[in-house]
């Protein structure tokens, strides 16, 4: 699988991930599950729609990593 999830967004997504999930525990709903979706994009650096889209945001050495 090609990286295509730089640094900055990567730290993003985790972050938000995070917060949406937390979501789950601390207010009575089921939207914070969608948190998992940045979660794990940002945890295996590759997002779908990036590539459907022909969107990278690595550096040329964050893909050869």
């Amino acid at each position: 699988m090609i990286k295509n999830v730089g640094g900055v967004d990567r730290i993003l997504r985790i972050v938000a991930g995070l917060v949406l999930l937390s979501l789950v525990w601390l207010v009575p709903t089921n939207w914070g599950w969608i948190g998992v979706v940045p979660l794990v994009t940002g945890l295996f650096r590759f997002c779908p729609p990036y590539a459907l889209f022909g969107w990278n945001t690595c550096s040329m050495n964050e893909r050869k990593a």
